[in-house]
């Protein structure tokens, strides 16, 4: 159970990474750089960003995480578990007022009944 505990970590700090970097992404000024030809200036508007630089962290610390879960599963067993990954995401997009259509709901559901047949493998 404590394996499962850090797995789940990891793959909060992944799904969270993910919302910060789309945070850094939707800035005014990130959106205008990007917009440019100068992809240096692109590059550096990007990297520069708070929200973006915290994502990447974020990916980093779950990276970390997750080696402890591979220390003690083998990686058939684990890495299905990143599939809630997708569950974590749809169900924090929808908080935050993002559109889920039928079909994308239905796809989350077939994801979280692979990760319990994996799981009670």
């Amino acid at each position: 159970m404590k394996t499962f505990a850090i797995a789940l970590l990891s793959i909060a700090l992944s799904v969270t990474a993910q919302f910060l970097l789309k945070a850094g992404m939707s800035q005014p000024g990130v959106r205008a750089a990007m917009a440019s030809a100068q992809a240096l200036d692109s590059a550096l508007a990007v990297l520069a960003n708070p929200y973006v630089l915290g994502g990447f962290a974020l990916y980093g610390l779950g990276a970390v995480v997750w080696l402890g879960v591979l220390s003690q599963w083998d990686v058939s067993k684990a890495y299905p578990l990143v599939g809630l990954g997708f569950v974590l995401t749809v169900a924090a997009g929808l908080m935050m007022g993002e559109q889920v259509s039928v079909l994308r709901a239905g796809g989350v559901a077939l994801i979280c009944a692979g990760v319990f047949m994996v799981a009670r493998s």
